[in-house]
């Protein structure tokens, strides 16, 4: 009998800035424009210059939604030679690729004609879905809208970027909700054929925020969620979920895929108080299963060829190389 395999990718987090429009009720990621401007050029090379080094094949680029519409951060801005923020990450990009690392840019709600300006230089997108409902954990974030998400997740579709979207438990949804967002992203696979891989993931209280006291899913409602993930979405969607967070090892059975992105230097900047497992301890959460490292980009997006012909000598030495390391594990 062939044994279930779980993925996992190594990777490097970047949160160019923390300067966010929104003000979602569960999020301590958002910091005021003094505190979260921009990362320091020079410190975003020597990531991924030591990322490179320790055979990191991915590097997630993430910032705050729309910073330029919070008050001041464009005088910081004006300080660098960029004049947006998609200006500098796509300047990080074309970096992480001469540093022989695949950009992976997830930076909340970006239009059309933004994504097809990034895509020639990032090897697969994302945007977390959340919830279809309309919670008040959102009511101060006009870009959690459900239709704004899911319609760019559609553009994303149309671009034929290989793209992550995912749940996030415990926000104020219900079960049905969960249900309704499963329907729509599996409807939107079927259209476009471009979601990869869909993470379910646990809400963490946050210190300082308004939702610090509120219950955290467990392990049987997240497995639940596994499930019913499973029952719905195509075989070719990924099931991932994020290894700090929550009892990985207890929910493998579940119906599990992946591991998501695991860092050896960054730490999770939107849970910080959640370290990654060390490499060697995936082995242990994944059990009778085989481990396998894979890109951000996964094996059948890059037999379509759903990338830019210049990332193509890249995304083929990278993927021998995660070939050879799985082999040797």
């Amino acid at each position: 009998m062939e044994r279930h395999t779980i993925t996992f990718s190594r990777n490097v987090f970047l949160p160019l800035t923390t300067v966010c429009r929104n003000r979602c009720g569960y999020c301590s990621f958002r910091t005021p424009v003094q505190k979260g401007c921009l990362m320091d050029m020079g410190d975003v090379e020597n990531t991924l210059r030591r990322g490179g080094t320790l055979g990191c094949t991915e590097a997630l680029f993430t910032f705050g939604e729309h910073p330029e519409e919070e008050p001041r951060f464009m005088e910081f801005l004006k300080r660098t030679p960029y004049s947006s923020i998609l200006d500098y990450c796509e300047a990080m990009c074309r970096k992480s690729i001469d540093f022989g690392v695949l950009p992976h840019t997830n930076a909340g709600i970006l239009t059309y004609d933004e994504m097809a300006r990034l895509r020639p230089f990032n090897a697969s997108m994302g945007l977390m879905l959340e919830t279809t409902a309309h919670i008040p954990a959102h009511a101060s974030s006009k870009g959690k809208n459900p239709a704004i998400r899911l319609g760019m997740i559609e553009d994303a579709g149309k671009l034929r970027i290989p793209f992550t979207t995912g749940l996030l438990l415990g926000i104020g949804e219900t079960i049905k909700d969960r249900e309704e967002s499963l329907l729509a992203i599996r409807d939107l696979h079927k259209k476009y054929g471009h979601i990869q891989e869909i993470i379910i993931q646990n809400f963490c209280p946050k210190r300082g925020t308004p939702m610090a006291h509120n219950p955290v899913p467990g392990t049987n409602e997240i497995c639940a969620t596994i499930q019913m993930a499973r029952e719905i979405l195509q075989r070719d969607i990924a099931i991932q979920i994020p290894p700090n967070l929550a009892d990985a090892s207890s929910l493998i059975s579940c119906g599990v895929d992946d591991l998501g992105g695991i860092s050896p230097i960054t730490i999770d900047y939107i849970n910080p108080e959640h370290p990654w497992p060390a490499f060697d301890e995936l082995r242990t959460i994944v059990g009778k299963a085989q481990l396998c490292e894979r890109l951000c980009i996964y094996p059948q997006y890059i037999k379509k060829g759903w990338y830019h012909p210049d990332l193509e000598p890249l995304i083929n030495r990278l993927a021998q190389i995660v070939k050879a390391r799985s082999r040797e594990s």
